[in-house]
């Protein structure tokens, strides 16, 4: 595993939709393990393999409730509430902005030996999973900032 370079805004590479995945490699395994590296290297809950330079359908998402989750694929199914709060960008650093995502999500994914699955996450992780989501269709939250984007702290740069 290693740390990769995080790719910020202004990036054309962010601006990309990203390339399904039809079957697991060595590359790609190889790549999921340095997402989650890259990610707890940077204090993030939550990478996706354009914020790394590559144009794949993969995210990597911890948000401390004892689990990794490894979403390749991914497709919301439903959402349901809403929630309003903070949120940041590893690849937008120093920055947050209040953005409403839903409060819950159903996603469709394959894991990491490309089993497919269901999750169903609220609170943090439905914010998690729709912000990189959105990563793999080219889009930053930055374009759902509710006001002005503000200078965040340490405890706000969460993904």
């Amino acid at each position: 595993m290693a740390i990769r370079t995080v790719r910020v805004i202004g990036d054309e590479i962010l601006t990309k939709p990203c390339k399904p995945i039809n079957f697991m490699t060595p590359r790609i395994s190889n790549l999921i393990g340095d997402l989650f590296e890259t990610m707890y290297e940077n204090n993030g809950v939550g990478l996706a393999a354009p914020q790394v330079g590559i144009l794949k359908q993969v995210v990597a998402i911890d948000v401390d409730d004892g689990n990794q989750y490894v979403l390749i694929n991914p497709e919301i199914l439903e959402t349901s509430g809403s929630q309003t709060g903070q949120e940041g960008c590893l690849s937008v650093p120093g920055k947050c902005g209040v953005v409403t995502r839903p409060e819950w999500v159903k996603v469709k994914a394959f894991d990491e030996n490309m089993e497919e699955f269901i999750l169903e996450g609220e609170g943090l992780l439905a914010r998690a999973i729709c912000h990189e989501v959105d990563h793999l269709k080219g889009q930053m939250y930055v374009s759902l900032v509710e006001g002005e984007l503000m200078d965040a702290t340490e405890e706000e740069e969460e993904e």
